[in-house]
C-alpha cells in the first residue's frame, strides 16, 4: 500500500512536536540536577539568649538555631529594647556548619539594663514562610512597649489571596491536562468541540494567571504582608533567585510551550480528527477498540494521516504536563525530607495521574452536558484510562503518605494526618460514584446506537421550527455530522428591536432543543447525574489535597515533638518549661509554668504557676513535684511546694545532686477526685 504523506501543515507540526518534547526534556532533567535535597518546615530549634533568660551583662549578638535550613535576609532578625526602637546591626551572620542551621545578628554595645524582644521571619526549605518572637532580659526583667506579634507568617489578605491563586494553579493544572488527556486518549474528534475547547483553553488561561499572581505576592507572602510591596522590584529580584522564584518562572515557560500544545490540538489536529469515524478514533463506528491497520491505515484500510500527530502530541504534552508537575514537585514538599530523589518523580506521576482523572472527569461532563453526540466508545476509554490513574495514585500515595507520616500515630495525632484521612475517605466515595458510572456506562453501551430516533420522539418532531433545528443542531451518533453545523439562514428584521426578540427566541429554542437532546436518552442521563457526584467530590478533593501541601508533614512534627521533649539547661541560667494539663473534670484545663533556678547540679530554687485555660491565675488545690534520675536509679525525690501567691508556689534548697538527665513530675489536683501527673525531661550540668 502506498504512504499517504501528511498534508504540509501536519508535517510541519509532526517534526516540530518531537522537537519541543526533547529541548523540555532537557529542562526537566536540569531542573532536577539543580534541585538540593532538603527538609520541610523547619522549627526554631533553639535560641541564644533563651526565650525568658534574664542575662547579667548584654549579649555581644543573638542567635537561632533551626531544625532544617531557611532562608534568611538582612531583615530576618530582628531586636527592640523596650521602647520599641531597633539596636541590632542589621547584618545577618551566617554561622551553619555541617548539620547546625545557625543565624545571627549582631547588637550594639552598651545596651541598658530591660526587656528586649526578638522578632524573626525565615522561609523553609518547602516554600513556606515560618516566623516567631521572644523576650530575654538584662540585668531585670521591665515592662516594655513592644507587642510581641500575633499575626502568623503568610497570614493576612496577602495570604489570603496566595492561598486562592495556589488552589486555582492546581485547579487549573487539573482540567488542562486532564481535559487535553480526554481528548487525545478518549475522544479525538472532542477537539474540534467549543464546549472542550473552551474548557482547556480557560484552564490554560487560570493556571497562568495564578502562577503570575503567585510570583508578584511572593515577596509580601514571605515579608511584610503589605500589598504594596508586590511592587518591589528589588523583593521581586530576589524572589527569582530562589528555588519558589526558579519553579514559577519555569513553569511560565512551560505554560507557554502549553500554548503552542493547544494552538496545534485545536486547529491542525481539530481539522483533520473532523473526517474520522463518529467515535474520533481511527475511523471506528461500531464502538469497539480495535487496532490499525498496517501502514497507518484503520480497519477498513482508509489511511489515517491523524496518527503520527497523535503520537507527536501526546509526546510533547505528556512532557510539557510532566514538566508542570515538577515546578511543584521541586519547590514543595517533595523535594524535602528523606529519599527526595524519589519522592519528586512519585510525587510527578501523582500530579499526573490526579490530573489524568479528575480533570478528565471534568471534560467528560462537559462533553455530556454540552455535546449529545459523544459516543459511548469514548466514556468507556476514559473508564479504563481512570482505572489506571488510580492504579498509579495509590502506589504514589502510599509512598507519599509512609513518607510523610513516618509513623501510626502521626497518621491520627496530627494536623497532616487528618487530613491525609480526610483525602482516604473522599477517594473511597469518589471510587463508589465511579462504580455507579461504570454501571450506567454498561448500560449506555446497550442502548439503541441512532440517537436521531430518541431525539425526534422527544421533541415530537411535529413543530418545523423544532424540525428546523433538530436539522441544524441535532447529532446523530450514527452519522458524525458535527453539531456545529452552519444554521439555515434566517432572513434579519430592520427592527433592531424585532431582530433581537427574535434571537433571544431561537436562543431558547436551540438551548430547550439541546435539554430535549440531552434527556432523550435515560442512560445517558443518569450517566450525567453520577459523573456530575463525582466532580462535586473531585472538587473538594482537589481542595483537601492543595491544603495538605502546604500542612506540616507529620514526621516533621513527630521530629520536632521528640526533640522538644529534653529541655536543655545552660549554666547558671534557669530552666524555664511550660506543662499543659487536662484532669478531666470541671475546669480541668490549664497549664503549670515550672522554673528551675539556677538550673544545675546543687541547691536550685522551684518556682511554680498555674494558669487557667482563660489565662488566668489557677489557685489549685494541690500541686506536688518529684525528679527522678533514671539512668542512675535516682528518686523520685519528693517535693511539695508552699504556695506564696493565688496561683504561684516556690521552694528552696531543692537538691539535684547529679548531672544528667532529670525527669520531673508535676501532679495537679483541681478538685477532690479529678487529678493528674505531668512530666517533662530536663538536662541538668
Amino acid at each position: 500500500m502506498t504512504a499517504t504523506a501528511p498534508a504540509p501543515s501536519t508535517a510541519r507540526a509532526t517534526a516540530f512536536l518531537p522537537r519541543l518534547a526533547l529541548v523540555l526534556a532537557t529542562l526537566l532533567a536540569t531542573l532536577f540536577t539543580a534541585a538540593a535535597p532538603a527538609t520541610a518546615h523547619a522549627a526554631l530549634t533553639a535560641s541564644d539568649p533563651k526565650d525568658g533568660a534574664v542575662v547579667a551583662t548584654a549579649p555581644a549578638q543573638v542567635t537561632l538555631s533551626f531544625s532544617e535550613q531557611v532562608a534568611m535576609g538582612d531583615d530576618s532578625i530582628r531586636v527592640l529594647d523596650p521602647q520599641g526602637k531597633r539596636v541590632d546591626t542589621g547584618e545577618l551572620r551566617d554561622m551553619c556548619s555541617g548539620n547546625t542551621i545557625r543565624y545571627g545578628t549582631a547588637l550594639h554595645a552598651g545596651l541598658p539594663n530591660g526587656t528586649y524582644t526578638v522578632a524573626w521571619q525565615a522561609v523553609s526549605a518547602d516554600s513556606h514562610p515560618i516566623s516567631g518572637a521572644f523576650t530575654f532580659s538584662i540585668g531585670a526583667p521591665s515592662a516594655t512597649d513592644v507587642t510581641l506579634p500575633t499575626a502568623r507568617a503568610g497570614g493576612g489578605p496577602v495570604g489570603i489571596a496566595y492561598g486562592i491563586a495556589r488552589y486555582a494553579a492546581y485547579a487549573g493544572f487539573t482540567v488542562l491536562v486532564g481535559g487535553a488527556a480526554f481528548i487525545l486518549l478518549c475522544w479525538r474528534r472532542g477537539a474540534a468541540e467549543r464546549p472542550l475547547q473552551k474548557l482547556v483553553v480557560r484552564a490554560w488561561v487560570t493556571l497562568t494567571v495564578a502562577t503570575l499572581a503567585m510570583l508578584v505576592l511572593r515577596t509580601p507572602y514571605t515579608g511584610s504582608g503589605n500589598f504594596s510591596d508586590v511592587f518591589d522590584l528589588e523583593g521581586l529580584r530576589a524572589v527569582l533567585q530562589t528555588k519558589t522564584g526558579a519553579s514559577l518562572v519555569s513553569r511560565l515557560l512551560l505554560l507557554g510551550a502549553a500554548a503552542l500544545f493547544i494552538a496545534v490540538l485545536f486547529g491542525v489536529y481539530a481539522r483533520r480528527v473532523a473526517g474520522l469515524g463518529p467515535d474520533g478514533a481511527d475511523g471506528e463506528t461500531d464502538g469497539a477498540d480495535q487496532a490499525d491497520g498496517p501502514n497507518g491505515c484503520d480497519e477498513t484500510g482508509n489511511p489515517d494521516d491523524t496518527s503520527d500527530l497523535t503520537f507527536g502530541l501526546a509526546m510533547g504534552g505528556g512532557v510539557v504536563s510532566g514538566g508542570i508537575a515538577a515546578t511543584w514537585a521541586l519547590s514543595e514538599h517533595a523535594s524535602t525530607g528523606i529519599q527526595p530523589g524519589i519522592a519528586m518523580p512519585a510525587d510527578i506521576l501523582h500530579l499526573m495521574a490526579v490530573a489524568t482523572w479528575l480533570g478528565g472527569l471534568a471534560a467528560l461532563l462537559v462533553a455530556l452536558h454540552k455535546v449529545p453526540g459523544i459516543e459511548r466508545a469514548a466514556v468507556r476509554r476514559f473508564s479504563r484510562v481512570a482505572f489506571v490513574s488510580v492504579l498509579v495514585l495509590a502506589v504514589t500515595g502510599v509512598y507519599q503518605s509512609w513518607r510523610q507520616l513516618g509513623s501510626w500515630s502521626a497518621l491520627t495525632g496530627t494536623e497532616y494526618g487528618q487530613l491525609l484521612l480526610l483525602k482516604i475517605g473522599l477517594v473511597a466515595v469518589l471510587l463508589g460514584i465511579a462504580y455507579l458510572s461504570r454501571t450506567w456506562t454498561a448500560r449506555l453501551a446497550d442502548a439503541p446506537a441512532d440517537a436521531a430516533t430518541a431525539v425526534a420522539a422527544a421533541a415530537g418532531n411535529t413543530s418545523k421550527d423544532v424540525s428546523r433545528e433538530t436539522a441544524t443542531g441535532a447529532v446523530s451518533e450514527g452519522t458524525g455530522v458535527s453539531r456545529e453545523t452552519e444554521p439555515l439562514p434566517v432572513p434579519v428584521p430592520a427592527d433592531p428591536e424585532r431582530a433581537a426578540q427574535l434571537a433571544r427566541q431561537r436562543a431558547a429554542r436551540e438551548s430547550a432543543l439541546e435539554k430535549r437532546v440531552r434527556d432523550a436518552d435515560p442512560d445517558r442521563a443518569g450517566l450525567r447525574r453520577s459523573v456530575l457526584a463525582e466532580a462535586a467530590i473531585a472538587v473538594i478533593l482537589l481542595a483537601v489535597t492543595t491544603v495538605l501541601t502546604s500542612t506540616e508533614p507529620g514526621r516533621t512534627v513527630e521530629q520536632e515533638t521528640g526533640r522538644g521533649s529534653t529541655a536543655t539547661a545552660v549554666p547558671d541560667r534557669a530552666v524555664k518549661i511550660t506543662l499543659p494539663f487536662d484532669t478531666g473534670g470541671p475546669n480541668g484545663k490549664g497549664s503549670v509554668r515550672f522554673e528551675l533556678d539556677p538550673g544545675r547540679v546543687g541547691a536550685n530554687t522551684v518556682h511554680l504557676w498555674a494558669d487557667s485555660a482563660d489565662g488566668s491565675p489557677f489557685d489549685l488545690p494541690e500541686i506536688k513535684v518529684a525528679f527522678t534520675l533514671p539512668a542512675k536509679d535516682i528518686g523520685p525525690l519528693p517535693l511539695v511546694p508552699e504556695q506564696v501567691a493565688p496561683g504561684h508556689w516556690t521552694a528552696s534548697g531543692v537538691q539535684l545532686p547529679l548531672a544528667g538527665e532529670w525527669r520531673i513530675d508535676v501532679t495537679v489536683r483541681t478538685s477532690d477526685i479529678d487529678q493528674t501527673t505531668i512530666q517533662k525531661t530536663v538536662k541538668i550540668g
